[in-house]
């Protein structure tokens, strides 16, 4: 009680030159309590929201290596997770071994389906981007080739296979032949649609401003082109990735569909399931890639 009659009669008698500390001292206090209000529920918010972020997906791997367990318990013949991962740490432990053509690492087959899909999907780049620029410009070309990708892009990628193997007369050539083929359709559609969404009001513009069609086309088109591209894009590279994998199992050589394909005939079941998963990986690496390009040059939400 005396401190506080104290401080009472110290506030009542101090100076008015004096004051300022006390006021300082004050606002700094009231400062420091309010901001140290809302600092504990926003950790505890964030702790919360990266328990969710994290628990969903571990407790699905948990459930999937559950699954996992009991079919191997039902059957011998399937391996248990705990003996897979042994040859999976096994088989990563030396990836790029090469012993003969027919005896590699996992990571020279991978390569070489990467090696395929790159030249097929460049190629399918190539070709399907620009046509799909000219078919959405062009109400001739729309007409013209519209009957044709809606006959064509239904077809199973594989049955492009045996067309390949009789022009190319050799494996390697058809299946990336087999890639073009599936992974330039959603390129040409999605670019063709692009550029048929452009407000009209930019192209008025362009036509009172007497822009050249190269103008247009880098000023305009494109910009706006850009995201519906870069989603064919990525569900382009999604296709080609499935479609190597099923393709090699059928003309052989070196890469991780013929890879499966021969643990098969010898067998191996742990490496069969050690192959999934890397097609898996390497699959949603590639697609993330793309995701995140298309992130990266999208513009839509400039200036907001």
């Amino acid at each position: 009680m005396s401190a506080v009659m104290e401080n009472i009669i110290g506030d009542d008698a101090a100076p008015a030159g004096n004051s300022a500390p006390i006021e300082r001292a004050q606002a700094a206090n009231e400062a420091q309590a309010a901001s140290a209000g809302p600092r504990a529920p926003k950790r505890k918010w964030s702790g919360a929201a990266a328990f969710m972020r994290i628990a969903p997906p571990v407790l699905g791997v948990a459930v999937l290596v559950l699954v996992w367990q009991i079919i191997a318990m039902k059957n011998s013949s399937f391996p248990t997770p705990w003996v897979t991962l042994r040859e999976a740490l096994n088989m990563f432990s030396d990836p790029f071994y090469r012993n003969s053509p027919n005896d590699q690492g996992i990571g020279w087959n991978v390569l070489a389906s990467l090696q395929r899909v790159g030249m097929g999907f460049g190629l399918a780049a190539a070709v399907g981007i620009p046509l799909g620029f000219a078919i959405g410009r062009v109400q001739f070309l729309s007409a013209m080739f519209g009957p044709i990708i809606s006959l064509l892009k239904p077809v199973s990628p594989l049955a492009w296979l045996p067309i390949g193997l009789l022009v190319f007369k050799s494996a390697n050539p058809a299946a990336i032949w087999s890639i073009f083929i599936c992974s330039i359709w959603p390129m040409i559609i999605n670019t063709a649609v692009g550029v048929q969404r452009v407000p009209q009001d930019y192209m008025n513009v362009a036509r009172v401003l007497n822009l050249s069609e190269w103008k247009i086309l880098t000023r305009i088109l494109f910009p706006s082109v850009l995201p519906y591209m870069l989603t064919g894009v990525r569900l382009s590279i999604g296709t080609a990735w499935l479609v190597i994998v099923a393709a090699e199992m059928l003309t052989g050589g070196v890469g991780i569909g013929f890879w499966v394909w021969d643990e098969w005939n010898n067998l191996n079941v742990p490496h069969i399931i050690i192959a999934i998963v890397v097609i898996g990986v390497v699959g949603l690496v590639l697609e993330q890639a793309l995701v995140a390009l298309a992130r990266a040059f999208t513009y839509e939400q400039v200036g907001n």
